[in-house]
């Protein structure tokens, strides 16, 4: 209850654990402790984090950091009054302001938070943390997996963990990635894996013995029948299903303390009876030894046949388990049985079914072996969805820097294809190559699924094995309710004749009326072909954004006619970007471009705008710009403005104007201090002559001369802050000259 001034002059002098509890006090007095926790980041971590202007919670910024720094020993709690304190347990305390977690290396992270000391910074966790990201990952040895198996199994299936990100892993362990995968999908194998840990999940036992309840009152409501028919076995034995839960009820282990329980999303293994290789219809083993390191006992699994004439259902789990139940990895691999002829394919000739087939492209099949995704005998990709149970999943997976070969990416198709909380898929140089194909046969079977929410697809490499607007196609065709499509190469496929035999559904297939919102493309320095790009707009009529980065203008036509089609098939384009394409000579469509109507963003970046334009250009520019009353933001960064044309760009506000323009970028525009200071003066005439009124409120200045001259920089941004929001950094342009010059 101390005075405001006295709480002020107070809580510099806390130590983190006292100022943590001074929080509340502190929000009653009306006294901000921001202050207080961006003094104690510079003293503490001393270094400036990214985007620290965007930061609004510096003690959520602290804390979250602080956590991960301690928990991977990289700070001292000693080194710092303010954290010594008897009473503060760095960990513990510091865990409910952490949204997003970096796991490194040998995942000593992971071993250290399933620890039993750490119980409760685990709940902790499993309640805030959204963001689960691995990061450089190297092998690890057995127990190390075990707490990773733990700490997913915590912070996903009952968690609250969202997004999935693992980075920069140049030779990934093939079982360790693919136990992330299915993990973060919702799979794991069932209790008895779990019952022999020192920490078994009180969550799971609680499930199971609620479902092993249920059979024992649906048998006393049929006692009496029962009785009077004398078939008190029945009653025991109930529904498979029934039969299934009791199972997991004892394979679950002794109990213990149970852990807060988040409802799961599924506790079923449900999915979709169409994914032949998700179906138990034959003797899988593990085939881990083939892709480990460190070979594992071969094991086999004993299939019961069927009665005949009996439908096998693709929906019950199956009812048996591994013979070893210490080994956490069998359920990440299986495949059909082997034999020397390499055949995997399984028919079943029973009364009133299908024939099965493992290997064939049967719709629905997660990979219907495209090329560079033929099954061939004994692969890993088939993931056992039977001997798992499914929890919740995350709904974001990216997968940055990290080699997928053709087992990886089709155990990844597999777990895609009945992944149906997922809505976000980023795959960032991958070498996917071909095994494209095999990934969108997956995402192709979740888009049947009822419950798909799939939306968001980003696809970026070093090199492409077709080009772009084929893949475009190919995607929207397997995919028609994305709302953002991604697709990004650097270079063309480096070895000429290498390309792969091509789909011939993809180049050829219709596209179906789709829902895209958001396309992105970034061509290897391929040609723009408009008439290649038609039928993906013309199937896009819900299209808001479109980005087109380093493709090539085969022709001077080809802009005017891009420019047409966009007219007449994308009526709600409201932001268009041109990266890295040369409109040199391509004013009048520029012009165009600027007195859409209908646009409200327009980005030319490195365009080369004005490499050969004349003063009458620019004054069009600007004309065009002042009449145009829809337009809210013009982004120009990389044109080669300088300070004449910048100075020149503040007529777009005069007093004539009728322009709506709030957001300028002029970034990497060779910029100088006195250049700025000059279009700050003449932008200042122009608000007083209006009235002090313009809609002018965001300025970008990345990337210019701006420490040519300190002094007259800072009087221009002093003065310009007093207009608009100005967004710049702190750049050496010696360097930048040097880039400069080498392109003039």
């Amino acid at each position: 209850a101390l005075p405001g001034h006295l709480l002020r002059g107070l809580l510099p002098l806390l130590t983190v654990f006292h100022l943590e509890r001074a929080e509340d006090a502190a929000r009653r007095a009306g006294v901000s402790t921001q202050p207080v926790w961006r003094k104690l980041w510079d003293d503490v971590m001393k270094t400036r984090p990214p985007n620290s202007e965007s930061i609004t919670c510096w003690r959520k910024k602290f804390l979250e950091t602080f956590f991960s720094n301690v928990l991977h020993g990289v700070l001292d709690v000693s080194s710092d009054w303010r954290l010594n304190d008897c009473h503060f347990s760095p960990l513990l305390h510091s865990s409910p302001h952490v949204s997003q977690l970096t796991l490194c290396n040998m995942l000593q992270g992971a071993v250290e938070l399933t620890a039993e000391h750490n119980h409760k910074v685990l709940e902790n966790l499993a309640g805030s943390l959204q963001i689960l990201k691995f990061q450089h990952l190297l092998s690890c040895d057995q127990s190390a997996r075990r707490s990773l198996v733990l700490l997913l199994h915590r912070l996903i299936h009952h968690g609250s963990v969202s997004q999935v990100s693992v980075c920069s892993w140049p030779v990934p362990d093939t079982l360790l990635l693919v136990l992330i995968l299915s993990m973060s999908a919702g799979f794991w194998r069932s209790g008895n894996a779990l019952a022999h840990h020192s920490s078994p999940c009180g969550l799971c036992r609680e499930e199971g013995k609620a479902q092993s309840q249920e059979p024992a009152q649906e048998g006393a409501e049929r006692g009496c029948t029962a009785e009077r028919e004398g078939s008190s076995g029945e009653n025991q034995k109930g529904s498979p299903e029934e039969a299934e839960a009791r199972m997991n009820s004892v394979l679950s282990g002794p109990k213990s303390p149970p852990l807060r329980n988040p409802a799961c999303e599924e506790t079923s293994s449900e999915v979709p009876c169409e994914h032949t290789s998700i179906q138990g219809g034959s003797s899988p083993r593990s085939s881990s030894e083939q892709l480990s390191c460190h070979p594992v006992p071969r094991k086999t699994r004993r299939r019961v046949k069927p009665a005949a004439g009996r439908k096998r259902r693709c929906l019950r789990r199956s009812r048996g388990h591994y013979a070893d139940p210490e080994d956490l990895y069998d359920f990440v691999f299986t495949v059909a049985r082997e034999d020397n002829s390499g055949l995997l394919d399984k028919t079943r000739t029973t009364e009133g079914e299908n024939t099965e087939n493992w290997t064939s492209s049967s719709p629905g099949s997660p990979c219907a072996g495209h090329a560079g995704c033929k099954k061939r005998g004994g692969p890993a990709g088939i993931f056992p969805l039977k001997a798992a149970h499914r929890f919740r999943s995350v709904s974001t997976l990216e997968l940055f820097s990290i080699p997928l070969n053709g087992e990886t990416c089709r155990a990844l198709s597999n777990l895609l294809s009945s992944w149906v909380s997922l809505e976000n898929l980023v795959l960032s140089y991958n070498g996917l190559h071909a095994n494209i194909s095999c990934i969108l046969s997956g995402l192709r079977a979740l888009s049947r699924h009822p419950r798909c929410r799939f939306r968001v697809l980003r696809v970026s490499d070093m090199f492409s094995h077709m080009p772009c607007m084929e893949l475009v196609r190919c995607i929207l065709s397997a995919l028609p309710q994305l709302h953002t499509l991604s697709v990004s190469f650097d270079l063309k496929n480096h070895l000429e004749g290498s390309r792969p035999e091509e789909n011939p559904g993809c180049s050829e297939a219709e596209i179906p009326e789709s829902c895209l919102e958001v396309l992105e493309i970034r061509f290897p320095r391929e040609p723009l072909h408009t008439a290649f790009l038609l039928p993906v707009l013309k199937a896009s009529k819900s299209l808001q954004q479109l980005s087109l980065d380093s493709a090539t203008l085969p022709c001077p036509q080809e802009l005017g006619l891009l420019l047409e089609v966009l007219r007449e098939c994308t009526p709600n384009l409201k932001k268009l970007s041109f990266h890295d394409v040369n409109l040199a000579e391509h004013q009048r469509e520029v012009l165009l471009l600027l007195q859409d109507p209908g646009l409200q963003e327009i980005t030319f970046s490195f365009c080369r705008l004005f490499e050969s334009s004349t003063a009458e250009f620019l004054s069009e520019i600007i004309n065009t710009v002042k009449r145009n009353s829809s337009l809210k933001s013009l982004k120009l960064p990389g044109n080669r403005l300088g300070n004449h044309r910048l100075v020149a760009l503040a007529d777009i506000f005069s007093e004539d104007s009728s322009s709506s323009l709030c957001q300028l970028d002029v970034s990497s525009n060779c910029i100088k201090p006195d250049g700025l200071l000059e279009f700050t003066k003449k932008l200042e005439g122009h608000i007083q002559q209006r009235g002090g009124q313009i809609p002018f409120t965001h300025l970008r200045l990345f990337q210019n001369w701006l420490d040519q001259d300190a002094e007259t920089a800072q009087e221009a941004l002093r003065r310009l802050k007093a207009v608009c929001s100005v967004v710049n950094d702190s750049w050496d342009s010696s360097q930048a000259f040097a880039d400069y010059i080498s392109v003039m």
